[in-house]
């Protein structure tokens, strides 16, 4: 039971990253001007949803290990400044935490085979959003 104690712990964390990541993308949304805005609104909005729809799976296992996922946010940072650039390079820090925390999730799921191949599932994706983050950051090759 202690596994799943642990298990739990690290899982409320990641919630309160995803659900932070909805307020964060969306609000990033919002902040985009310019001649690229509709495009990289979009893709702010898409991250939003994306955050919202791992919240979701991820509270969802949290009850069914018997926790309460929180209803509070780590707090957001907010740098004022709304650039694409520097907004995407505040993107890169909140998905690093996040793939640092789907990792220890890998470490400590032990023989709970669901739990890991979620785990490894949101360690791929949280993956694939940083090398394309760095794309997006990188003005030509």
């Amino acid at each position: 039971m202690a596994h799943h104690a642990k298990a739990v712990d690290i899982l409320a964390k990641i919630y309160q990253e995803e659900t932070a990541g909805v307020i964060r993308y969306l609000h990033y949304s919002f902040m985009i001007m310019g001649h690229n805005r509709i495009p990289i609104q979009k893709w702010f909005r898409d991250q939003a949803t994306e955050s919202m729809n791992h919240a979701i799976i991820i509270g969802e296992k949290i009850t069914s290990l018997g926790g309460h996922p929180p209803m509070v946010t780590p707090p957001i940072e907010e740098s004022d400044q709304h650039g694409v650039q520097q907004l995407l390079k505040e993107c890169l820090v909140h998905e690093r935490n996040a793939l640092s925390m789907y990792r220890q999730l890998v470490d400590i799921a032990g023989d709970d085979i669901a739990l890991e191949e979620l785990a490894r599932q949101f360690v791929r994706e949280e993956t694939e959003h940083i090398e394309e983050v760095e794309k997006m950051l990188k003005t030509s090759l």
